[in-house]
């Protein structure tokens, strides 16, 4: 069965209404988690604690989406 792990992370914006980060070495990683819910809802609850701040986000990565074990050869593979 393939997991389908999910990256939960946030950074300082530089617009709130951009996904341009003020300074990339302060991206927070916050965890990684094996499902979307999980993520959703990890994300949810730590946004809550950022509530005052409207620059600071936090997102959703798909890590399942860079390498499909399914596939011969997933585009991650390719470009190594």
């Amino acid at each position: 069965m393939t997991q389908r792990l999910h990256l939960v992370f946030c950074g300082e914006l530089k617009e709130p209404r951009t996904t341009q980060f003020e300074n990339v070495d302060e991206i927070d990683i916050f965890r990684i988690l094996l499902n979307y819910k999980a993520a959703f809802d990890a994300r949810k609850l730590a946004a809550q604690g950022s509530a005052d701040s409207a620059h600071t986000h936090y997102f959703i990565a798909h890590l399942h989406r860079l390498r499909d074990e399914e596939l011969a050869a997933s585009p991650t593979k390719e470009l190594a």
